[in-house]
Order: C-alpha cells, then sequence, then structure tokens
C-alpha cells in the first residue's frame, strides 16, 4: 500500500467536502473532513462491487448512518466514476444528484437514505441479516459483506442499543462497522453529553471491538483485515479521528476539533477556507480537481475489482450449473417473483378477531415463500405474527439463519429500521408486528421506509380502545388519523407514499394481505383488532370476490338504491354500522347504505364517476370511527358527521368502553337519526326560504 498516495486522495477528498459545503453555502464539512481517511481507504481498497453492473446481487453494501456527513460519499464516488465534477459542483441544489442527506440510488452506489441518525446502521444490520439468510440456503457463493460508518450522534441514538444487542446475538460476523469517534457534536463537545466505555458496551454486546487512530490509513487497513477475518461476531472499529482534518485560520493555525466546522461552511467557522484548500494541497481558485494520484488508485481498484468480480461470477456460474434448481430460485428471489397463493382457499374460522385471520394467512405465507423474513417486538403472540412459522420455519439463533422470524426484542424501532435493510439488501420479503399505539416508537423509521419506497409490511393489532383493561397507554386513539396522513403524502414516484388498511372481518383482512404482498412500490399497514368482529354477510354468495372491491379503497358492503343516507366505516366499527341498520334504522323508513373504507388514501385515488356511484353527492354521509372523528373528515365532506373518539381511553373491560364511549348500536342509531333529522330540518328550512 502506498501510503503517500493513500494519503494524498483522502486530502483530496477534504478539498471537495469542503468545497461542496462553500459552493452550496450549507452543508457539515467538518466530519466528512475527518472521516475522509477511512471511507478513502475502505473504497480504494476493500469495498467489493462491480463497476460495471451496480445491482450485482453479490455486491459489499455500504451504509452511511449521518447523513449529513453526505459529501464525504459523494465525494468517493465521484473517485470510483459514479459521480460527475458537476454533480458535485451542484450539492443541495434543486434537481440535483447530489441531495444535502444522501437518498438510495444504487446506480451511484447509494445504498440506503440516511439522515435521521442511528437508522443508517440499523439498516445496515438489517441488510447483514438478509446476506446471512442468503448464505444459509445457498452457501457462500453468495457472500458478502455489509459496512456501515457511524458518528457519535448515532451511537447516543438510542436505536443503536436494539442494533448493537442484536446483531452481537446473532453474530453478525459479516458486517463491519466504523465508529468515527471526532469527540465533536453539533452544538457542543461529546464529553458534554456522555462519557460512557462505547468500547466496553460493543464487547458486551458480543461484537469485536477494535480502536484505533482512525486517521491512520495503516491502523484503518489492518483493522478492516481483523474484521474480514472474524468468523463470529460483527466488528465494530473505533476509529478516533478529527474534527474539520487539516483546518486552519486565516493566520494558519489549527482549527480542528471545533464545533463551528460541523454544520458550517469553512469561511462561516472561524476556519479559513482558502487557507484550509491550501493546507491540504489544493488551490483554492479551482479546488474541483482530480490529483494525480486519486486517478492513478482508483483506476486501478476498477481494474482489481473487474478481475475479483470476474472471479466471484466464475464460481457462482458453476455452483449454478452444478445446482441448477437452487440457481432458478435464488434469481426467482432477487426478481421479485413469488409462487402462486390461493388467497380465496385459506380458511377461517367465523366471525373471529382480524389479528387472527392475518395469522391465517400468514400461516399459508410461511408455508409457500422461502423468501420472507416476519419479525415481532416481543409480541408474536399477541398480534399473531407467529402465524407465520406455524406449518413452517423457526426462530433465528445466534449465527443460525436456517429459519425465516426474528424476535426482536422489545424493540420497535430497531425492528422496523432492520426490515428496512431487509427490504433494501433485495430478494426477500419482510413483515414486522406490534400494538398498534406503539406504531409511535416506529413512525421514524417507516417515513423513511416510505421516502426509499420500500415495500416493508407492517402487522399493528389491538387497534382500537377496545383493548380495554389495559388502559389508555395501550389503547390508540389518534394513530389511524396520523397514518392517513401518510397516506395523503406522494412519494418522489408521485404515488400515495403508505398503503394503509383496517379491514372489517376475515375476508377483508386476507385481501389486505394479497394487496400487501403484491405491493412493490410502497409500505403497506395492517391494522388489526384484538377483539373478535362479525363477518359481513355477501350481498351474493360470495363475500370473498365482494370484498377485493376494498381494492379501490372503499366499496359498499350493504346496498339499497337511492340511500337517505350512507354510513362509512372501516374495520370493526363496519360491523357497528351493520348492526344499527339492521336494528333500527330499516324499521324506521330511513334507507341507509354502509360503505366499507380499508383505505381512504385508495379512495381518494379513484375516479369521480367511482365515488359518485359508492357515495352520491347530495346525500348526506356520516361516518363511524374508533379514533378522530378527522379520521372520515374528508370523506364525509362540509355536511357530513363523524362520530368519533376525541380523547384518551380508560381501564375497563371492551364491552363497558363501547357503553360509555358510544359505540353500542343503540347509540350509533340514535347518532344517525339525529344527523338525519338536522338534515332534514335543514332541507326544509331551504324550502321554505326559497
Amino acid at each position: 500500500m502506498n501510503i503517500n498516495q493513500i494519503n494524498k486522495a483522502a486530502d483530496n477528498l477534504r478539498i471537495l467536502e469542503a468545497a461542496m459545503v462553500e459552493k452550496a453555502k450549507s452543508g457539515h464539512p467538518g466530519g466528512a473532513m475527518g472521516g475522509a481517511d477511512f471511507t478513502n481507504l475502505l473504497y480504494a481498497k476493500y469495498l467489493v462491487y462491480d463497476p460495471e453492473n451496480p445491482h450485482w446481487f453479490m455486491r459489499d453494501r455500504f451504509f452511511l448512518d449521518p447523513g449529513h456527513m453526505s459529501t464525504m460519499l459523494y465525494g468517493a464516488l465521484y473517485f470510483c466514476g459514479k459521480y460527475t465534477i458537476e454533480d458535485l459542483q451542484a450539492f443541495r441544489q434543486w434537481g440535483s444528484v447530489t441531495p444535502g442527506h444522501p437518498e438510495v440510488d444504487i446506480e451511484r452506489g447509494i445504498e440506503n437514505a440516511s439522515g435521521p441518525l442511528g437508522q443508517g446502521h440499523v439498516m445496515a444490520v438489517g441488510a447483514a441479516i438478509a446476506e446471512r439468510f442468503f448464505v444459509a440456503r445457498f452457501g457462500e457463493v453468495v457472500s458478502h459483506k455489509t459496512f456501515a460508518f457511524i458518528s457519535d450522534g448515532g451511537i447516543q441514538e438510542e436505536i443503536s442499543q436494539g442494533a448493537g444487542r442484536l446483531a452481537g446475538y446473532l453474530g453478525l460476523n459479516n458486517l463491519i462497522m466504523f465508529y468515527d469517534s471526532n469527540k465533536v457534536q453539533l452544538a457542543s463537545m461529546v464529553d458534554a453529553t456522555s462519557t460512557e466505555d462505547t468500547a466496553a458496551k460493543y464487547k458486551a454486546w458480543n461484537w469485536n471491538v477494535i480502536e484505533i487512530d482512525g486517521c491512520n490509513p495503516v491502523e484503518i487497513a489492518d483493522a478492516l483485515e481483523n474484521a474480514l477475518a472474524e468468523e463470529k461476531r460483527p466488528t465494530i472499529i473505533i476509529g478516533d479521528t478529527v474534527m474539520g482534518k487539516g483546518c486552519v485560520t486565516e493566520n494558519g493555525e489549527n482549527f480542528e476539533f471545533k464545533c463551528s466546522t460541523h454544520g458550517n461552511p469553512l469561511s462561516k467557522s472561524g476556519a479559513s477556507y482558502e487557507k484550509t484548500i491550501s493546507n491540504l494541497g489544493g488551490d483554492p481558485e479551482n479546488p474541483w480537481v482530480l490529483f494525480p494520484e486519486t486517478k492513478e488508485l482508483y483506476e486501478a481498484r476498477k481494474d482489481e475489482l473487474k478481475a475479483i468480480v470476474a472471479e466471484r461470477k466464475a464460481k457462482f456460474e458453476q455452483w449454478a450449473s452444478e445446482n441448477p434448481e437452487k440457481a432458478q430460485e435464488l434469481q426467482n428471489y432477487i426478481d421479485g417473483k413469488m409462487p402462486e397463493i390461493d388467497y380465496k382457499a385459506i380458511a377461517h374460522k367465523p366471525n373471529i378477531a382480524t389479528r387472527t385471520a392475518s395469522a391465517d394467512v400468514l400461516a399459508e405465507l410461511g408455508d409457500k415463500l422461502g423468501n420472507m423474513i416476519v419479525s415481532s417486538a416481543d409480541l408474536a403472540n399477541s398480534d399473531k405474527t407467529e402465524g407465520f412459522i406455524k406449518k413452517k420455519g423457526h426462530l433465528f439463533g445466534p449465527r443460525d439463519f436456517s429459519g425465516t422470524f426474528l424476535q426482536a426484542g422489545v424493540a420497535e424501532l430497531t425492528m422496523a429500521s432492520i426490515m428496512n435493510g431487509i427490504a433494501l439488501h433485495g430478494g426477500l420479503q419482510c413483515a414486522c408486528g406490534t400494538f398498534f399505539v406503539f406504531s409511535d416508537y416506529m413512525k421514524p423509521a417507516f417515513r423513511m421506509a416510505a421516502l426509499m419506497e420500500l415495500p416493508v409490511k407492517y402487522v399493528w393489532s389491538h387497534d382500537s380502545f377496545r383493548v380495554g383493561e389495559d388502559g389508555p397507554t395501550h389503547e390508540p386513539v389518534e394513530q389511524e388519523a396520523q397514518l392517513r396522513l401518510m397516506e395523503e403524502l406522494k412519494n418522489h414516484s408521485g404515488k400515495n407514499s403508505i398503503l394503509v388498511l383496517r379491514p372489517a372481518d376475515s375476508a377483508e383482512t386476507t385481501i389486505a394481505w394479497k394487496m400487501a404482498m403484491e405491493n412493490k412500490d410502497t409500505p403497506t399497514a395492517l391494522i388489526l383488532t384484538r377483539q373478535n368482529i362479525n363477518d359481513i354477510a355477501p350481498k351474493g354468495t360470495d363475500r370473498y370476490e365482494e370484498a377485493k372491491e376494498m381494492e379501490k379503497g372503499g366499496y359498499i358492503v350493504m346496498e339499497c338504491d337511492a340511500p337517505d343516507v350512507v354510513l362509512v366505516g372501516n374495520g370493526s366499527d363496519v360491523s357497528l354500522l351493520i348492526g344499527a341498520l339492521q336494528k333500527e334504522l330499516e324499521g324506521k323508513g330511513v334507507k341507509s347504505r354502509v360503505v366499507s373504507m380499508p383505505s381512504i388514501g385508495l379512495w381518494r385515488n379513484q375516479s369521480a364517476e367511482y365515488k359518485e356511484s359508492v357515495i352520491p353527492s347530495g346525500v348526506p354521509v356520516f361516518g363511524k370511527t374508533s379514533g378522530l372523528p378527522s379520521t372520515f373528515a374528508t370523506v364525509v365532506g362540509a355536511n357530513g358527521m363523524v362520530s368519533g373518539l376525541d380523547h384518551f381511553g380508560e381501564s375497563a373491560p371492551a364491552g363497558v368502553l363501547e357503553e360509555k364511549f358510544g359505540f353500542t348500536v343503540e347509540h350509533t342509531v340514535s347518532e344517525i337519526l339525529n344527523f338525519f333529522g338536522q338534515i332534514i330540518i335543514f332541507k326544509n328550512n331551504q324550502r321554505m326560504h326559497a
């Protein structure tokens, strides 16, 4: 290894990092300048990828956790030929491919969107789990490494505990994480917030811990060699680095280890941008230069990679010729091909909770799909995700990835971020579950899944105040409304950023799973009941076929011509509306139509003609929801009414809460009649004044 050449390339990277931020007049140069030595060496000597096919399945993955250090990644990938100088000069500008925080772009070598600290390295844990899953089934011929880069902030984020615990427990020896320990944060030095022994912490979690000078290429190389040889544990390389390495003032005085260089252009931090560029060997008048030493280093690496990849592909081709069925199975996984699932044939007992119906579907998926991982946050027997391994499969264990179910422990955010990493790796389906109220813990991760357009499935049971005796801490009220806002939010492809489904019975639950498995473009959320609910009677002879209309978001489950009022709900509230119609409304001469609307987002996407056929304009609309009334506000319109819950729950049996909160058939009938009566009075007054 030519140390002078390596150091020259690292300084070249630092110059570009500083220049990008300076030109954009915003960004985070200091941390990137300190992390340049590791990142440069990783890409110049160790990371294995196909220079000609960025989607090569057996490539190593690199997950950046501190997205604010994006210039470090863009600069290294520029050296690899993935970006142009013009791309770097457009950093943080409208329409550029170099946004302030990286977004997934496999073509250019960006494996994950990053920004919210902590999540990036947990995604790396997920990708490492995915790699071990494939190795357990197809052998070392598909093996590769997962690298992660984490900062002081990522270490401090609580999610790092879940990732550290699980990676160590599972023995993810294919995971190598560099901790950029520069001891400087955005607003203070690290010792103003923490004096913990990070090395001891990771050792306790069963990690291979290596402590080095993170700016010394020899020590970095030795640490990477050690990590690559590790057979039983994940590795964390704790590198002592230098915030703002190379920064100097106008007088040439050292300006390293300063908080001000963390989040400001150098010219605004107290350092001299021009003198710093000069100090690093660049030209302040034209910093946008690829040094000859850098060019030579990375061109040599490109030739090395071609040889490495050719050798690995040859071994794979030999394996494939000897194992054609396995090779085809693997290719089907990579291509996202799934076996035919006869969803209609999945049997359910009558009038069961939708979480139980979900378990029935999961059992079928677990039996038929060989490339799906399901996880739960210590609630598999309550959210019923354990149904996935009812017929076949078992739990993951230490260095045992032959199973299909991950017990994540009480770590909802960690679990959700791991699922993102599994999805980013590719070749696998994934789902995770917990109680609906605890979806709050998962919000940062499912927002990232929505941004990255990852088809992760969320199984959220215990969907309402009917959780009962557990009380208000466990009774979701506002959660559905929050999710429906995500349905309104469009992703970069112009689609609803998440598919949210609250099915009303077993048939709808089955179809909800069918929709989730067929949805390749966004995450899907299934909101499921704890309590049993009545199956909806078919209008004809086939409830399943009728329920397929839910693919339009909302559809008619009880019909009448020229309705006086349309009743809208989802989940268990649909049965409540049907009960109100059958028990009282028909007898009182109020012609009512009941609409089940599992997905308000899909409903909004429908044509005006379809929506008119389901909810005719001019007909009053009454909505019933176990959540906030605002959930259905846009559906019922300005002249409609929504009966919901506008307060926290209480601790009592579910039946008592239904009575106290007005979720009985009798109370719902009185609400509808009162609403309908007010509409009649209003219309009569209009006629009188016409």
